[in-house]
């Protein structure tokens, strides 16, 4: 990026790593330095929490809020029925009104972690489409928006252009989704004066077409900025890894797994999700990572803390990095530790070890649990396990009552006898 802004907003952003496209960037850093902005980033209500792929979105209204500016989370408990092709080969499961309201419950705690919400002009504030969305009338829409919009047009967009090329179907109930997106901004601005709206790069047909409607309608100025989609330094989509989607939900991943997620990323990506993670300074950044060799490892555990501290506090993501010290230096297992309870009659009744490592979600299914112990990378208490179909037995639980279930060099578990 060779623009060079000049407010302290977009010069951190760009510093550390969220700018792929900028509508106006020139014009967008003249307007903030005159006055705060309003933006927001919608989420639509798909899952009862939110992952790691949408950190950086997150982060990106954090970082809004430090510089003074207001933050909009908009949740989309109206586009949710629709369903965003953007990024699908598929068209997303239809969710009822109800599954929509929970998602919405679940969502909408974990902004609180990373932002101030309240009445204040640099206070965040949630908002749903469905407040307008579901009170429209379709023929009055199709004729104040819809005409707005050419059909031509939307089919070079890479949300429906990817689905079209690879003849795959994509429903009209999908296609009207840009079409409401952009409607989002319009109302956003005439309520609240929102003038920017962010999101991931694969957004970006859905802001352009909101800025150009914008400018048919209501004259208005309006700057769209997006991220780039997080991906590793190997080139894979962050968000999920062979065990499943790494949640920012407790209920859904274990503070633990969580921290340990972290602690494991590439050597070659932790400079940058430091940057784009973290509140730490670039300069202490850099000194953290400038070392290379061992000095790396360090780097990944105050990587690990920081994030798992703005997701769930200081006091948990300490505990995990003790528990993490303990385990691996070998001083014990540590009390945050996955762990599964057993009774003497549940072992007496024949449990298999595969059974445990999937319910631990070491594994999506007993036979990759096998395959995990053919490959050698299973052990109890430190012992390699070579039987597939291993069960487990009192003499494992020896020790107080507690065995220890390795899978891998990283993941650990307790098995409690009780």
């Amino acid at each position: 990026m060779s623009y060079r802004p000049k407010s302290p907003l977009l010069e951190c952003l760009i510093a550390r790593g969220f700018l792929h496209q900028c509508t106006d960037i020139s014009s967008l850093d003249e307007a903030i330095q005159k006055e705060p902005v309003v933006a927001y980033i919608g989420f639509d209500a798909t899952a009862d929490s939110l992952h790691v792929g949408h950190l950086s979105q997150i982060m990106l209204l954090r970082w809004l809020q430090h510089f003074g500016h207001k933050s909009i989370v908009l949740l989309g408990g109206g586009t949710t029925k629709i369903g965003d092709p953007s990024g699908k080969d598929s068209a997303r499961k239809m969710l009822s009104q109800d599954d929509i309201a929970q998602n919405i419950a679940g969502i909408s705690s974990i902004f609180t972690r990373f932002l101030r919400f309240g009445d204040g002009d640099s206070d965040a504030i949630v908002v749903n489409n469905a407040d307008w969305l579901d009170n429209l009338g379709y023929i009055d829409f199709l004729r104040e928006v819809g005409s707005h919009f050419s059909i031509n047009r939307m089919l070079t967009f890479e949300s429906v252009k990817s689905r079209l090329d690879r003849e795959q179907p994509l429903s009209f109930l999908e296609f009207n989704y840009m079409i409401l997106q952009a409607y989002d901004f319009i109302e956003l601005q005439k309520r609240y004066g929102c003038s920017l709206q962010l999101g991931g790069s694969d957004q970006w047909g859905n802001i352009v077409s909101g800025i150009d409607l914008g400018r048919r309608i209501l004259q208005a100025p309006l700057y769209g900025w997006t991220a780039p989609l997080l991906t590793t330094s190997s080139g894979a989509k962050m968000g999920k890894t062979a065990q499943g989607a790494v949640w920012l939900s407790e209920e859904k991943l274990s503070v633990y797994d969580f921290w340990q997620f972290w602690r494991n990323v590439e050597d070659a990506d932790v400079a940058k999700f430091l940057r784009l993670f973290t509140d730490l300074p670039l300069h202490e950044i850099d000194a953290l990572v400038s070392e290379g060799g061992q000095a790396i490892n360090h780097a990944k555990v105050r990587l690990a803390t920081e994030i798992t501290t703005l997701c769930h506090g200081a006091e948990k993501a300490l505990q995990c990095e003790k528990t993490a010290l303990d385990t691996f230096s070998g001083t014990g297992m540590g009390s945050d530790l996955p762990t599964l309870d057993f009774t003497q009659e549940g072992i007496a009744a024949n449990i298999a070890l595969t059974s445990a490592i999937v319910d631990l979600n070491f594994a999506q299914s007993n036979s990759q649990a096998r395959r995990l112990i053919e490959g050698g990378g299973v052990r109890i208490n430190d012992e390699k396990i070579d039987a597939t179909d291993r069960l487990l037995t009192l003499k494992d639980f020896a020790k107080d009552g507690v065995a220890k279930l390795s899978v891998g060099k990283k993941r650990i578990a307790k098995l409690v006898l009780s």
